[in-house]
């Protein structure tokens, strides 16, 4: 099993999974007294006589393990070590469901809200998974349904805890399932203009006043949900404003057609107007996430998409997108 050191413990300090087995009465009272009192009954790296007395085989069987790559381990001068949330997690995935219960796997899929650099990183890691760009609340829904393996994300909640970002609309369309949410980055959103900016756009409100027009996103967007909320504040309605009729359905759809002349301005991230090379005014910075099944995250797929953003190559694309801000990528946000 490959593991990425740098993301993944990141990603297990913040998981807590029940422990496996029946424990001996001993084993039950030291649980209790942990879980009283808040303390771990066993330490976050086991060492291989702990882990296999955790697991209930014997220690030469870890080694065996360790040597066929099928459990989760890191050296550190010369000894083995074994996460315990990362055991937990793999015993996990190993379960067997009666009856026909176990999820279907879902198809190769990230859907949710296109992202400029997610979009490059899929192609460029080999990674196998294809983007379907439906926006925010559409990829939330088909991961829900079974129908994606990941859902890109950048839902604004400017009410719900924290810094307003995602976690709300997770916990709402996912209540019950084994879902974690994992930081992308932060990206710059504002007004993608026409090249030179020819109506002189430096806010808001100048778009009623210019009579630009505005090409919008569908309403599951995340772009449009924001969009909506900074027009609120500024005290501006959206059926005031001239919106074409039909919306762009990703990104790329709105930055062509400002580009193109069809539109004054549309509301994007500031990659865009980079790559189409229009003028932009940054209105907010937002936080875009990945949101998955627990049982995805160490599969291959995943794995070699999370693996290759450790790399120069992805390091040297986000520096050259404008507006990201990557430092925080891998961090759990929320664990379902």
């Amino acid at each position: 099993m490959a593991l990425y050191l740098g993301t993944v413990f990141g990603f297990v300090r913040f998981f807590c999974l029940p422990l496996i087995g029946r424990f001996q009465d001993r084993r039950q009272k030291i649980q209790y007294i942990a879980e009283k009192y808040r303390i771990s009954p066993l330490p976050d790296l086991m060492n291989t006589h702990e882990v296999a007395e955790y697991l209930r085989i014997k220690e030469r069987k870890v080694y065996d393990l360790v040597r066929q790559k099928r459990i989760p381990c890191t050296r550190v001068t010369g000894k083995w070590l074994f996460p315990k949330h990362l055991i937990d997690l793999w015993v996990a995935r190993g379960t067997a469901f009666p009856g026909g219960t176990e999820p279907a796997v879902p198809p190769p899929v990230v859907a949710g809200s296109h992202d400029p650099l997610l979009d490059w990183s899929l192609r460029e890691s080999g990674c196998a998974l294809a983007m379907l760009s439906g926006g925010s609340l559409d990829g939330l829904k088909r991961l829900v349904a079974g129908e994606a393996v990941m859902c890109g994300m950048h839902v604004y909640d400017p009410g719900a805890d924290g810094d307003g970002y995602n976690v709300a609309a997770v916990r709402q369309a996912c209540a019950g399932m084994d879902v974690v949410l994992i930081q992308w980055g932060w990206r710059q959103q504002g007004l993608v203009l026409a090249p030179g900016n020819p109506l002189g756009i430096g806010s808001l409100a100048e778009l009623a006043a210019t009579k630009a027009r505005l090409v919008a996103r569908q309403a599951e967007a995340g772009s449009q949900i924001l969009l909506v909320h900074l027009l609120a504040e500024a005290g501006i309605r959206l059926d005031a404003l001239d919106v074409l009729e039909h919306p762009a359905w990703n990104e790329t759809d709105l930055g062509l057609a400002v580009r193109a002349g069809r539109a004054d301005a549309g509301l994007a991230v500031a990659a865009v107007a980079r790559q189409y090379r229009l003028d932009f005014l940054p209105l907010h910075r937002e936080r875009y996430d990945l949101l998955m099944r627990r049982r995805d995250y160490f599969d291959e797929p995943v794995q070699k998409l999370l693996g290759f953003t450790h790399g120069e190559a992805f390091a040297a694309r986000a520096g050259e997108m404008d507006g990201y801000d990557m430092c925080g990528l891998g961090r759990v946000v929320y664990n379902g």
